[in-house]
């Protein structure tokens, strides 16, 4: 069953009514908690056949039990969904469950995952607009013209508004960073890919391709080694497009959170064990305040408890002299 765009329909982007979740990274630090107004899972449709959070558009195929087919392995199709509210959220993490496959020894060309300011348009990059403004990750499936390079190959884009996808040569010019991931099309295991943000301080990407439950990561970046710079109004999508070569793109899960640090200076990767002490104090004050804080709550619940318990006796001592002034 095939379902075409929906219309955008403005909203307030929410966090999911669940408790905060272990953080997968490598800092205990970090919490998070799901993003459901950016997330997607089975049966994908509310009851009414309709997506309250994502539009859809071009040869998307929705199978509720299974999939979110953006192509399937025919030529000449483009395929995409994108959020209709923005994300917002300063940390985040995003978790894509994906699966790359079809029946030819050729294949092509690829998906894309965008977080940009643009939504919802067709386009020649992967299915979805060129010229963006924002991050691009492409899996690309086909080599067009980059030697040296082995495919599918998966690359990180920071697009600008103004300069264009280098088509011709795989986004070589474009290229923020990128890694090979032979065995990721047609793996035995389920394929995955992880975009850990964390504003100002760190971009970086895993994919899960080799072995289930194992990570291998593709590219970790910092501000001093490239623009990290995502807007601060960017919407979460994901397209795919297949040529004279084809291959079934199908998105079996997303999943976003929000990553917030339970002690302020906390942030990832660049922690050092002198911000960690400071960590410790801040954790240590905190922890005071909230003491003192309860203590003293405490006190006034029970002067007040004991201000009604004295009441009600003097009341009663009252109304017992009233009663025997009467006789």
């Amino acid at each position: 069953m095939r379902f075409p765009a929906f219309s955008s329909i403005l909203c307030l982007a929410g966090l999911a009514a669940a408790p905060a979740a272990a953080y997968d990274g490598d800092d205990p630090n970090i919490k998070s908690i799901p993003l459901r107004t950016h997330s997607l899972s089975p049966p994908y449709l509310d009851s009414d056949f309709q997506s309250r959070w994502f539009d859809f558009g071009g040869d998307t195929v929705i199978r509720a039990d299974k999939y979110i087919r953006l192509t399937a392995d025919r030529p000449s199709q483009q395929g995409w969904i994108f959020s209709r509210v923005p994300l917002t959220a300063t940390n985040w993490q995003i978790e894509l469950e994906f699966e790359i496959h079809g029946n030819g020894n050729l294949h092509g060309d690829g998906f894309a995952l965008w977080l940009t300011k643009q939504r919802g348009t067709q386009g020649p990059v992967f299915g979805s607009q060129d010229k963006f403004e924002g991050l691009g990750i492409f899996v690309d499936t086909y080599k067009n013209n980059r030697p040296g390079v082995s495919f599918p190959y998966v690359m990180a884009m920071m697009g600008d508004g103004e300069t264009a996808y280098d088509q011709a040569h795989d986004g070589k010019a474009n290229e923020l960073a990128g890694c090979s991931a032979r065995g990721l099309r047609n793996a035995p295991v389920p394929t995955k890919l992880r975009l850990t943000y964390f504003q100002d301080k760190s971009l970086s990407l895993d994919l899960q391709y080799k072995t289930e439950d194992s990570w291998t990561n593709c590219f970790y970046l910092t501000p001093e080694q490239a623009s990290i710079a995502i807007p601060s109004v960017a919407y979460l999508g994901l397209s795919a497009e297949t040529g004279e070569l084809s291959d079934n793109h199908d998105i079996i899960s997303l999943k976003a959170e929000n990553l917030y640090s339970v002690n302020r200076n906390s942030g990832g990767r660049n922690s050092d064990s002198g911000k960690d002490r400071g960590r410790g104090r801040t954790s240590n004050k905190s922890s005071q305040e909230k003491s003192s804080s309860w203590s003293w709550f405490l006190f006034k619940a029970i002067l007040f408890i004991g201000a009604i318990v004295g009441g009600y006796f003097g009341w009663t001592i009252y109304r017992t002299k009233a009663r025997s002034s009467r006789f």
